[in-house]
């Protein structure tokens, strides 16, 4: 058996080991929202004390829902541009390029902190159009080389949280105006979300501190120019929450009733460019 990959992150870059891990988690069960084999196997590659995130099974489909929605929007995308660019912007861990298997015509870019990426080359394999960059989100330099002749799909999950609501709406600002046409698929907390981030035990752990509240797209169409939008779901209207156990969605009916709850997390999908 290969040695085993230790790691030492810390912040915002530490909350993607938990992320990871419930997907693990979710591969597992007999009927996974997600099924993410490449989490499982990651998991088992990396020396770390999972037990340690005290990160039960029970709380996957609050990552998975999401994960697994996302994936459906960039296939949905991708169907309809295959000869497209990716950006995955702050891709942790996540396994998404090998999950969704991309056809030749995609060049793909997986992004994130260097010591991210630095695990992310000893975890998973090299494959044709795709590329790994290491940079900061909110350093607009990594997009110079990134070519601007195709469609794009700009992916963001569980990153917009992170960034200063001046920074957030720069970095999407710059994507529209850079490239002809594409997609925006982001997720972002509402105000509740952000508010009660010292009661997430999850995110103390980490010690990451979240900074840009979004409560409905209309405070990106208000600030993003050029961009319509396609679509909005919360975690338990979006079309993946149907796979959940039906433990979860039991536990989730008082959450489901108190709309600052229900809109915690949010998934948006918006486009630019012409109206093909």
């Amino acid at each position: 058996m290969a040695d085993k990959i230790p790691v030492d992150l810390h912040g915002a870059a530490q909350t993607m080991l938990t992320t990871l891990y419930l997907k693990a988690l979710d591969a597992d069960f007999d009927s996974p929202v997600l099924g993410d084999r490449f989490a499982k196997a990651a998991v088992e590659r990396i020396d770390f004390d999972w037990d340690g995130l005290k990160a039960p099974g029970r709380w996957a489909p609050l990552v998975t829902v999401r994960t697994a929605q996302y994936d459906i929007w960039a296939r949905q995308f991708l169907a309809a541009n295959p000869e497209a660019t990716v950006i995955h912007l702050g891709c942790g861990l996540d396994a998404r390029v090998f999950r969704i298997d991309p056809g030749p015509g995609v060049i793909w870019y997986d992004v994130d902190q260097p010591p991210v990426i630095a695990l992310r080359e000893q975890i998973y394999p090299d494959r044709p159009g795709y590329h790994l960059i290491a940079t900061s989100a909110t350093d607009p330099s990594w997009l110079d080389d990134i070519p601007t002749d195709r469609p794009l799909l700009f992916l963001a999950e569980g990153i917009s949280m992170y960034l200063t609501e001046s920074d957030g709406v720069a970095l999407l600002q710059s994507i529209v105006d850079r490239f002809p046409s594409g997609e925006l698929q982001i997720d972002f907390y509402n105000w509740f979300g952000i508010k009660t981030q010292k009661t997430h035990r999850l995110q103390r752990q980490s010690g990451a501190s979240l900074h840009w509240a979004v409560n409905s797209p209309a405070d990106i169409l208000d600030k993003v120019t050029g961009i319509r939008l396609l679509a909005a779901a919360n975690l338990f209207d979006a079309e993946t929450f149907a796979r959940v156990p039906a433990g979860f969605r039991r536990s989730s009916r008082l959450a489901r009733a108190v709309r600052p709850l229900r809109g915690m997390l949010q998934y948006h999908r918006y486009a630019f460019g012409p109206v093909s």
